[in-house]
């Protein structure tokens, strides 16, 4: 069941969720288990603090300030035992004890510093309550780093030194350890945990993107949760279906083509001896475009499905292939970054949608500008040319199968309008795209761009 909120909120969602939400399935279920991980530190935490560590607190504190409140008592009732009441005090509550006169008050003051809030609050409550009317100090001695309690009367000045652990628990910070130290030990389990988990599925994934570009990773054995199984398995039969069509295709074809291309032959022969004339010649150009469209379509359905992948070098291929143009009456440019240039792929196929594209460009223009651009994530080809151009609203169309512009590409520039198509059929099952625009030359832009 799914909540339905406001257009409005469900808008906001979506977008703290494309921004805020990590785009990995690793990132997101470590999230997950992070997130609720670091709610439970900050609660139990508090939870402690807020509970037994201030309980423990005040009662240390409020026992100090009794220490303190008895020893100022018995002074009171005889001051001439003050040797005696420090040589007690120091043994029965591990405290230092001293008095001054009105004339060392300032001397003793300026030798102490403020002491941390954290340590002396719960003390100070104790001391104002234990002590009501008179002056009350905590401060830090400087030299034995120990509280110095401080109690102004106006009889004099007590003195009173103590550790800090008479009032201060560290149990806080072993708690606090003990709490890091088990969250980041079970959030290291849960990472090496996820990363075979995921791993799993990212290979899984990386198989069939491979696949999509005609590379068979014939080593690849399921792994993982059983769901991860269950879906290597199915892509791997899926894989194994889509193998035994495309070779029952293949050869079905390839029989196909032998059937037709026998007759023709035969009518070839026939048509050769007949007399010299005008239907002679007619009939042998219908010959010839007939074999040439079955070529085509042979071609356009087959789609260089048995060729296996390999590195290429985008630039030797595109420069082989504008060699093939040079004796053309046409302004050829090429030029390139000199940057990543190989890709895995099936390199007739590529040289085959290149040739189809840049074929075009010298039939329908006069100059070529060919420009190849790579970095470490994608590969990009342009083609333009200074011809007439599609039109913008037949861009998409040109990529169906057998579509041709009869304006300006008739049957006499040759093809059965199955160039692009077979070029972007190529592109794509390599993971790219192949896009159409304006060209600067004035005719047409061909934007090829293959993930590396």
């Amino acid at each position: 069941m799914r909540l339905k909120f406001p257009e409005k909120v469900e808008n906001s969602l979506r977008y703290l969720r494309l921004k805020l939400l990590p785009k990995t399935l690793f990132f997101r279920t470590m999230l997950l288990i992070f997130i609720p991980l670091i709610v439970v530190q900050v609660v139990s935490i508090f939870v402690f603090i807020d509970g037994s560590w201030s309980r423990l607190g005040r009662r240390m504190s409020n026992s100090l300030a009794s220490e303190i409140a008895v020893m100022v008592k018995l002074y009171d009732e005889n001051p001439q035992s003050m040797p005696k009441l420090k040589e007690m005090s120091r043994k029965y509550f591990d405290m230092g004890f001293s008095h001054y006169g009105a004339g060392e008050k300032n001397q003793i003051a300026m030798k102490v510093s403020k002491g941390n809030k954290m340590i002396t609050d719960y003390l100070e409550t104790a001391l104002n309550d234990r002590f009501p009317n008179d002056m009350t100090g905590i401060f830090l001695d400087k030299e034995t780093k120990q509280l110095i309690v401080l109690i102004d009367q106006p009889k004099g000045l007590f003195k009173f030194s103590v550790d800090e652990k008479k009032v201060f628990s560290t149990s806080m910070f072993m708690f606090v350890a003990w709490m890091i130290g088990t969250s980041m030990l079970l959030f290291l389990v849960a990472v090496l945990f996820l990363r075979i988990q995921v791993r799993s599925i990212a290979e899984l994934a990386q198989v069939a993107e491979d696949f999509g570009k005609g590379i068979d990773n014939k080593d690849f054995k399921p792994y993982g949760s059983s769901e991860v199984r269950k879906a290597a398995i199915a892509f791997i039969k899926m894989k194994e279906r889509i193998q035994r069509q495309m070779s029952e295709r293949t050869q079905m074809l390839a029989g196909v083509s032998h059937d037709l291309r026998t007759p023709l032959t035969r009518m070839k022969l026939q048509v050769a001896l007949l007399q010299d004339g005008v239907d002679k010649k007619d009939f042998l150009q219908d010959i010839d475009e007939m074999e040439k469209m079955l070529d085509g379509y042979l071609s356009f359905v087959s789609g260089e499905g048995g060729e296996k992948s390999s590195f290429v070098d985008m630039n030797e291929m595109i420069l082989s292939i504008l060699n093939k143009f040079r004796n053309k009456k046409a302004l050829i440019r090429y030029s390139t970054n000199d940057q990543v240039s190989a890709i895995q792929g099936r390199e007739q196929a590529l040289k085959r949608a290149l040739t189809n594209i840049i074929a075009n460009a010298f039939r329908y223009g006069k100059t070529v500008a060919v420009n190849l651009e790579s970095n470490n994530r994608k590969l990009e080809v342009t083609v333009d040319d200074d011809g007439p151009g599609i039109p913008l609203d037949k861009r998409e169309e040109v990529f169906k199968a057998f579509f041709r512009l009869e304006a300006s590409r008739n049957k006499d520039t040759g093809g059965v309008g199955l160039g692009l198509s077979i070029a972007k059929d190529v592109i794509t099952s390599h993971g790219g795209r192949i896009e159409l625009f304006d060209s600067p030359l004035g005719g047409l832009r061909v934007l090829i761009s293959i993930p590396l």
